[in-house]
């Protein structure tokens, strides 16, 4: 291995030794606290632009499993791990090494890095740190990080364009792409939904012309602020005339169309045994958190909304749910992937709500 740096914007640099794809890159920097799951981390749309380090010292135990993927082109820009197993690929359906993945996909990787030290630095350093793996941490190298302008149209960059179907023989659903992880598609194709997929840009009428028993609004990478504001009155009609799920960045979205305020965290959130109370019952969960927005609870407006789940660790909103219509949203992941299935009940709920007084 040679060696490779991670550089960040206040100057510091972190040494390690190169691995998967030799190329420099930029992006967001930010760590994951997952003991496992590390494909569907580097898979998963919410990454879109980011760097990725690992928390858990040994990355890459287990090979690449053809059927975890959670996107069919990986957003990330690089992953940072302390130590990188050493394994051996096989023949079957693991057929490749975290080495041998990056390098197909072109991301370049570190190990060997003080990340203990890293997310120290990342949590003095607050809000979006930006960063930048080189072969050499010289002033040109700087200068190109300082220089570099991420997108803010992230969403835009990884849903799809155009409208797709993921057939079956249940309820008709439709999911609204904003960045839309396969784990949503599995749970609703376990349900034996008949699932359509529409772009971030589709209009009521599109949707509604589908004739849906409900409407899922995907999870997805980047800051809810850039979107346009058609697509916070879209939901806002939507949620009068169909049942309405909303997780991750769509539940952000829900917020917003229904009023609320949406900050950035001071520290992005990521892992996959988040503790999370559901107010109703006060029963503790585990699930899969991927935030770098939260909701403000003192802009919940208590006459539309209430708050249905809480952060064990931070007190912040994870979840709401309409007075008046049958619409309810997430900050976590209900499919896991990674991650318990403990909140996955939460689609057989969103099932109960588009049946609505029919028996199936």
């Amino acid at each position: 291995m040679v060696k490779r740096y991670l550089i960040l914007e206040d100057g510091t640099v972190f040494e390690g030794e190169g691995f998967g794809a030799p190329a420099v890159t930029f992006g967001e920097v930010v760590f994951n606290t997952a003991m496992t799951g590390y494909q569907e981390i580097i898979t998963n749309p919410i990454y879109h632009n980011q760097i990725v380090i690992f928390t858990q010292p040994n990355v890459g135990n287990s090979l690449i499993h053809s059927n975890v993927y959670e996107s069919i082109e990986p957003p990330i820009k690089g992953v940072i791990v302390r130590n990188l197993a050493n394994i051996t690929a096989q023949k079957g359906r693991h057929r490749m090494t975290l080495d041998q993945y990056l390098n197909l996909i072109n991301v370049p990787g570190i190990t060997n890095v003080d990340t203990r030290g890293l997310i120290r630095k990342l949590r003095e350093i607050g809000g979006a740190v930006r960063g930048s793996i080189v072969p050499v941490p010289d002033a040109h190298a700087f200068d190109q990080l300082h220089a570099t302008v991420l997108t803010s149209q992230q969403v835009a960059q990884v849903a799809t364009p155009k409208p797709y179907p993921n057939p079956g023989v249940g309820r008709s659903i439709v999911v609204v792409d904003f960045g839309l992880k396969n784990g949503i598609l599995r749970e609703l194709s376990r349900r034996k939904c008949n699932i359509t997929v529409l772009p971030y840009t589709a209009t009521v009428d599109q949707i509604m012309r589908l004739d849906p028993d409900g409407v899922v609004l995907s999870s997805g990478p980047g800051d809810p602020h850039s979107l346009k504001k058609s697509v916070l009155k879209m939901i806002q009609e939507l949620q009068e005339r169909v049942p309405l799920f909303g997780i991750g960045l769509g539940h952000e979205l829900f917020a917003m169309a229904n009023g609320v305020q949406v900050d950035r965290v001071p520290v992005e959130i990521h892992g996959m045994n988040h503790p999370i109370k559901e107010i109703i019952t006060d029963h503790v969960v585990y699930a899969n958190q991927g935030a770098g927005f939260q909701i403000q609870r003192e802009s919940v407006n208590r006459e539309n909304l209430f708050v249905t789940y809480v952060d064990m660790l931070t007190g912040a909103v994870q979840g709401l749910r309409h007075r008046r219509y049958p619409a309810f949203s997430v900050q976590f992941f209900p499919d896991g992937s990674p991650g318990p299935d403990e909140t996955d009940p939460l689609f057989d709920e969103f099932m109960e709500m588009t049946r609505g007084t029919e028996e199936d």
